[in-house]
């Protein structure tokens, strides 16, 4: 039996889609693994900088690629396709730069926090300054916050602007002064290591905790956060968009960071 050109024109016409489907989904792969991969805020450690409820992509280029630079928990990949150790086209992460890595006691989660000491240097807390070999941190008061945070506990605090040596300034929040963790042994950085810590300095795991987080490893490095492409209230689930209208925070769409 013979096929007439109009089932010819439309079997043509499916296959066509299929075919662009498929080169979509493989570009889409293809730029996950290798370039920009898209995260997601699910903590206040980060606050006010990023938000419970921000979508934001992580440059995977910026220093270079490790194992765990090949995954992708949309595709089931945790650990890197690719197992081997090391960086390739390595490069070091700068004091203030925002990173994406993965946990040193649990390789299988992601946190976000910002670079605070590089190899070789001393790390301090004493009465909630930031103390970089030895030196004081410069902090600035800005303002009291009085709010409700993202589980529905009011949270009260002071917002200061904290510069860094080398001139990269950023906004920390701070619940008090005092405590253990305000208040901390000297963090000697080790060789190929970073330290790394919360914007929201009371409600943060971070390097200050060593069982739990520690310094991590220049392999667990995924990226740096580079901007805010989306953003939308954290107490609503962003499948209900019906809920957009009220939710959407578009003053933070493509906020760059």
């Amino acid at each position: 039996m013979s096929v007439s050109s109009d089932e010819q024109k439309n079997e043509g016409g499916i296959w066509e889609i299929i075919s662009i489907v498929v080169q979509a989904l493989a570009l889409a792969i293809v730029v996950q693994l290798f370039l920009f991969q898209p995260f997601n805020i699910p903590s206040g450690s980060m606050e006010h900088t990023l938000r419970v409820g921000d979508y934001l992509f992580v440059s995977k280029f910026s220093y270079g690629y490790s194992r765990y630079s090949f995954t992708s928990h949309f595709l089931g990949v945790d650990r890197g396709i690719i197992p081997f150790s090391g960086r390739i086209f390595g490069s070091e992460p700068k004091p203030g730069d925002i990173v994406v890595f993965r946990k040193p006691t649990d390789d299988a989660v992601d946190f976000i926090k910002r670079v605070i000491g590089l190899p070789g240097d001393k790390i301090q807390m004493k009465q909630g300054i930031l103390y970089i070999n030895g030196v004081g941190v410069k902090r600035e008061f800005e303002k009291d916050y009085d709010e409700v945070d993202y589980t529905g506990r009011e949270v009260k605090g002071k917002q200061y602007l904290e510069t860094l040596p080398d001139g990269v300034s950023y906004h920390v929040l701070k619940q008090t002064d005092d405590g253990p963790y305000n208040n901390t042994q000297v963090y000697e950085v080790p060789p190929g290591h970073y330290f790394m810590m919360g914007d929201n300095r009371d409600n943060s795991a971070d390097s200050r905790f060593l069982n739990e987080v520690g310094f991590v490893p220049a392999d667990n490095l995924i990226g740096r956060a580079r901007i805010i492409f989306f953003s939308h209230a954290g107490d609503t689930p962003v499948w209900e968009f019906w809920n957009w209208p009220w939710t959407l925070r578009f003053s933070r769409f493509f906020k760059l960071l």
